[in-house]
């Protein structure tokens, strides 16, 4: 019995020498420092000293590491690691937990709601974050499980809202486009997570809802969200939806034209040597035609859809702007539409009538009497060319600008 009670109280005397730690916390919870700590660059003490934690400081808890460590962020938004022992920090708030959006591509994640605010961080696919507000039809304002707040894309390319969004307070200025509806389902329609009837249906949504269109995808596709914020596709077809409002233009179709040109140059600069085919699939990037070309150039930089050839574009630059048959008044960043190839004498064109010729091809101008497009295989494929003296002179029909 002597030897059994002895065993018994060695154990008792371990157990209570053992260290306690604070119970456990979740991302975001707040702290305080009772104790000076070291703030370590490592979860282990063999780890770098960046400085000590003083008592009162206060931190937020990104993650409880393991039953040692807590990944913490201090008063400056300096993260580094302290031990997890009650002697040392005391959990004072534990943070909501409760997400309502999960990140379904990496995605820049910044300190405001524009492409020029400095990117925190990429958010990664599968992270959960938390929306607090919708700025606009663009932007979310975020935190993410650390409890650091920044602003993310609305694009359902990126992000999937799985819970309700809170409305913002009354007699806020937010942006009226935010929530208001645009459109009104007309019979009920698939409610999907990607733009493809392959994408998973979350819902049926129902005759007379409203719903606000973010963005037409294509032809075929709405971005929008529901009246409980939650954003996925639906058909474009009349038979399911009526468009009752305006819907948005993305952001770079709401910057000065000039500035639109550029960013259509620079979409299109991006292709040069890509190979040429005619008749290329308007799906890939992989080979194109002249107005596949130019297609794509007004699409990657604006999300501006033009149509899907050179004749049908050169209808769509009368019918929106003023032309010009004198390629030299020409605007950069203008299209340039031009006749079948007849020779490279000027006397072979004398008689081109220039809106009673058929269109044969398309190309951006980029002004200094240079031309941005793509004409054969054997060219080289998308290159720049200049236009005074060569047969691309005189095969000219007529240009104007498409924004």
């Amino acid at each position: 019995m002597r030897k059994g009670l002895l065993i018994v109280t060695s154990a008792l005397a371990m157990l209570m020498s053992v260290p306690t730690f604070a119970s456990a916390a979740t991302g975001g919870s707040s702290a305080n420092i009772v104790s000076t700590v070291s703030f370590r660059s490592g979860p282990s003490t063999s780890s770098t000293v960046m400085k000590y934690l003083k008592a009162g400081d206060k931190v937020t808890i990104v993650e409880e590491t393991n039953s040692y460590w807590y990944k913490v962020k201090d008063s400056n938004g300096q993260i580094g690691y302290v031990s997890s022992n009650e002697k040392y920090i005391d959990v004072v708030e534990q943070a909501v937990t409760t997400t309502n959006a999960v990140i379904v591509s990496s995605v820049s994640f910044r300190k405001g709601p524009s492409t020029s605010d400095e990117r925190i961080r990429y958010l990664k696919k599968d992270e959960k974050v938390t929306i607090t507000s919708k700025m606009n039809s663009y932007w979310y304002a975020v935190k993410d499980a650390g409890g650091v707040s920044g602003y993310i894309s609305t694009s359902a390319d990126y992000v999937k809202v799985t819970g309700s969004i809170p409305a913002p307070p009354a007699g806020s200025d937010t942006n009226p486009d935010t929530t208001a509806s645009n459109a009104v389902i007309v019979a009920s329609v698939s409610f999907r997570d990607a733009p493809s009837t392959s994408g998973t249906r979350m819902r049926y949504l129902q005759k007379d809802e409203k719903v606000r269109i973010t963005k037409k995808v294509n032809d075929y596709w709405y971005a929008i969200t529901d009246a409980k914020g939650v954003a996925g596709y639906i058909s474009t077809s009349g038979s399911y939806v009526k468009v009752t409002g305006d819907i948005p233009k993305p952001p770079a179709q709401n910057l000065p034209i000039a500035q639109q040109v550029e960013l259509v140059i620079a979409a299109g600069n991006k292709y040069l040597g890509t190979p040429y085919e005619f008749g290329s699939d308007r799906g890939t990037t992989a080979t194109f035609d002249c107005s596949d070309f130019v297609r794509q150039a007004f699409k990657d930089a604006l999300e501006l859809v033009l149509p899907a050839d050179s004749r049908q574009q050169g209808e769509y630059v009368r019918a929106n702007n003023s032309v010009s048959t004198d390629w030299r008044t020409l605007k950069r960043g203008d299209l340039m539409f031009f006749m079948d190839y007849a020779g490279s004498a000027a006397s072979n064109y004398a008689d081109k009538s220039p809106f009673g010729e058929t269109i044969t091809h398309v190309g951006i101008y980029l002004g200094n009497g240079q031309i941005l497009h793509t004409y054969s295989k054997e060219s080289g494929g998308v290159r720049v060319d200049h236009i005074e003296g060569t047969a691309w002179e005189h095969r000219f029909l007529y240009g104007g600008s498409a924004l």
